[in-house]
């Protein structure tokens, strides 16, 4: 916290910031002041903020799903708008799930879902050596790995995945110019450029996510709704029975697509299943003869 020898902290930040464009200097102010801890920490925090460094990264963290996540200078700050992803993979994961964060970034979808989904064994993955840093520390024991996609995941996970997030960079490349400063200008451009028409990574992933998904497995994946149609598209060329889901609050469109039963394996599903239900339902053997 701030040292109490400092006069009208407060009214001097909201000044400076304002001064600066800042449109929620209020609110800002209120964040850095109690992040904070000596009057010139607070200084290079102001100054840091007003020369157009995201608030997230001049604080060292970002608010996601209810969690403090850390954030590094040089790593994509997580939205409000994924948070919509999050909840659609919670409603969807099976018990102890097996989730995979591809293109985890910070580590902010992958921290969420394992905080929401008891028992889920999550695995992350990023190309960016900086965020990979960042994941470690906000994903906990979680397995962090470096490298391209799922070129670095376990073998192991083959077929096996539940839940396949994958915030991919979905901006058209002629459109990241167009973005706010504070992104185009402080967060790798790796996270931010989706190739020509923006679905250049998402296709890579919807490629090959089918052989990492189990049998009724999903995989979810943040876009616009202008890009839905081929997001769709893509999908279900890979092999995925896809659909949409919308949030009008978030601004948040989610493609999510689930990796179809074989005929054998949905029968060997409906029996285990009644056989689950039958354990359930079925009175305990009595003791008196």
């Amino acid at each position: 916290m701030l040292c109490s020898d400092v006069p009208d902290i407060p009214d001097v930040v909201v000044a400076a910031l304002r001064s600066a464009g800042c449109v929620f200097a209020e609110d800002e102010a209120r964040l850095i002041v109690s992040t904070a801890r000596t009057p010139a920490e607070l200084t290079a925090m102001v100054d840091r903020r007003a020369a157009g460094l995201p608030l997230e990264h001049v604080l060292g963290w970002a608010e996601f799903c209810g969690l403090r996540i850390a954030v590094e200078p040089g790593v994509f700050v997580p939205r409000r708008r994924t948070e919509f992803l999050v909840q659609q993979a919670v409603a969807l994961a099976r018990e102890a799930p097996l989730v995979v964060d591809l293109c985890c970034g910070s580590g902010a979808v992958g921290a969420a879902l394992a905080a929401s989904l008891p028992g889920a064994e999550l695995h992350a993955a990023d190309i960016d050596p900086a965020a990979v840093r960042c994941a470690r520390r906000n994903v906990g024991e979680a397995h962090v790995y470096e490298g391209d996609l799922f070129a670095p995941l376990p073998s192991a996970l083959r077929g096996r995945v539940d839940v396949l997030a994958a915030n991919v960079p979905y901006v058209p490349t002629e459109e990241v110019g167009l973005l706010p400063p504070e992104a185009r200008d402080h967060e790798p451009l790796g996270a931010l450029d989706g190739g020509g028409d923006g679905l250049d990574i998402l296709r890579r992933v919807t490629a090959e996510a089918a052989r990492w998904l189990t049998p009724g497995g999903v995989l979810l994946v943040e876009t616009s709704e202008r890009q839905a149609p081929a997001a769709r598209q893509a999908f279900a060329d890979g092999g995925l029975v896809p659909r949409l889901a919308v949030s009008e609050e978030l601004y948040s469109t989610v493609v999510i697509g689930t990796k179809p039963w074989s005929q054998n394996e949905a029968q060997n599903e409906a029996e285990n299943k009644a056989q689950n239900e039958a354990l359930v339902t079925s009175p305990p053997p009595s003791l008196c003869n």
